[in-house]
């Protein structure tokens, strides 16, 4: 996964360098428009694949994130990151794979996703010798063992459980994916 992700940031700075060149011929939305489409296009695809590694790998493609919204905005490199992220509404990368993992999981469950997805996920079973407080989360999701210690974890079996168990049950028992994806 590492050569991929090198690609994607170097494809991604050199599209940020092409637009800071041209940033104060292009207005507010037209620079909104092409952040969004060259480099969130390219940060959102297949990014629920990454979802389980560790934060080194990830930590170049939240620089690729910073640096988009330090352009969109028009801030130097010494500004801090985070006020300018929560004043965009961008959520940090490892957020945002653990929402789309779970909105996917929030799909399988409602029967809106593909057949093969739905059919890896299983709803957890109680033993039937010894009652456990976990038998009061109705959602919650098996996560099966697996054989392989990092790719077996970061597969959707595996990895779309773990993310979901870890949501609130308030959030897990939403009636709609709009609001599932609202909360």
């Amino acid at each position: 996964m590492q050569t991929h992700i090198s690609f994607i940031i170097k494809t991604c700075f050199f599209h940020l360098r092409r637009i800071a060149s041209i940033r104060r011929y292009l207005t507010h939305d037209a620079c909104v428009k092409l952040v969004v489409s060259l480099i969130f296009s390219r940060l959102d695809y297949c990014n629920s694949l990454l979802a389980g590694l560790p934060a080194s790998s990830i930590h170049g493609l939240q620089r690729v994130q910073n640096a988009a919204a330090r352009l969109r905005l028009r801030k130097t490199k010494r500004d801090h990151i985070t006020p300018l992220l929560r004043s965009l509404h961008w959520l940090p990368v490892n957020t945002r794979i653990s929402y789309k993992l779970s909105t996917l999981v929030y799909k399988c469950l409602n029967d809106s996703a593909p057949e093969y997805l739905q059919s890896s996920l299983d709803l957890y079973t109680q033993p039937s010798d010894r009652p456990l407080r976990s038998a009061a989360d109705p959602l919650r999701l098996h996560i099966p063992r697996s054989k392989l210690a990092s790719a077996g974890q970061r597969a959707f079996p595996s990895a779309g459980p773990s993310v979901w168990n870890s949501l609130p049950l308030e959030l897990r028992q939403s009636p709609s994916l709009d609001a599932f994806k609202s909360m």
